[in-house]
């Protein structure tokens, strides 16, 4: 067994763990440790835990100590450093001529690295514009492109909910979002209107999907004939929250609508096969 501290970077990010090297650190306490990049000044969201070292894909980095007032107030000049870096990062690209939109900048807590965050749509040449940064601030100069997602994530903002955007406020990690999704819940297709403001798939598309995916289950595919007080029809339809179906039904010479409840009429579940404990698994349908 060993202690474990989760610790934080940047709201809404990744969340990684460290050894907690012997000391007691409490939820929301600022702490240096030692990264990848260096050292690094990060929060606490987790305090510490026990935890097995199997549990782990890689040995853990320790927690060098919980940080002290000079820490935290050389972590706030870094960030005042860095939103000034950030500005004239823009200017030098304006300057080369370059087809990419810097997004954020950071130092590591020792100012070891200046690294700077942007959005492209393919490969950049940016040699002459690391060459220009490392002159002026005299460090280690990384760029690093991200995605649009990541560059959203960063930048925050409002999504078309009128709520701060979700990944800034909670998502950590970017789940796989696909147009079927829409599809199954009934949305409009139409791009600004289920696009974030990243420009691609809203997330919260996710959040339903599983929900909706049981339920269209138990419903009759679109197109399928079911049989309904008002007769055989044709699915037009599927409303899976209120597990209700619209269905078209040929009255003499028109076709009228009407929408019935899962239990008010007969068809064939293939997607049960038999083995579900739907309404419908006992009732029988003409062949």
């Amino acid at each position: 067994m060993t202690r474990v501290v989760g610790i934080q970077f940047k709201g809404s990010g990744k969340i990684y763990s460290f050894d907690c090297n012997g000391l007691e650190i409490a939820k929301g306490e600022a702490v240096v440790v030692e990264t990848v990049r260096g050292k690094e000044l990060g929060f606490a969201v987790k305090a510490c835990y026990d935890a097995y070292e199997e549990d782990f894909s890689k040995e853990l980095k320790p927690v060098l100590r919980i940080a002290s007032e000079y820490d935290l107030e050389r972590y706030r000049e870094n960030i005042i450093k860095a939103s000034e870096a950030l500005k004239t990062c823009k200017e030098l690209v304006d300057k080369h001529n370059l087809d990419m939109k810097v997004i954020d900048s950071s130092y590591t807590f020792d100012n070891a690295k200046l690294l700077f965050y942007f959005n492209a749509e393919g490969r950049i040449d940016f040699r002459d514009l690391v060459k220009d940064l490392a002159s002026k601030y005299k460090t280690r100069i990384e760029l690093r492109q991200i995605g649009v997602r990541d560059g959203a994530k960063l930048l925050g903002g409002l999504g078309p909910c009128g709520e701060e955007l979700c990944c800034c406020r909670f998502l950590r990690d970017f789940e796989n979002v696909t147009i079927r999704m829409a599809k199954d819940q009934g949305l409009s297709l139409t791009p600004a209107k289920i696009s974030g403001m990243c420009g691609r798939l809203m997330c919260c598309l996710t959040y339903e999907q599983e929900v909706y995916e049981e339920k269209l289950e138990t419903l009759p595919k679109l197109k399928e004939i079911v049989k309904t007080p008002e007769g055989e029809g044709k699915v037009v339809e599927r409303y899976p929250i209120r597990d209700e179906v619209k269905v078209q039904i040929e009255k003499k010479d028109n076709f009228e609508y009407f929408v019935f409840k899962k239990e008010d009429i007969v068809f064939e579940n293939k997607e049960c096969k038999g083995k579900c404990a739907c309404p419908h698994k006992n009732l029988e349908v003409d062949k």
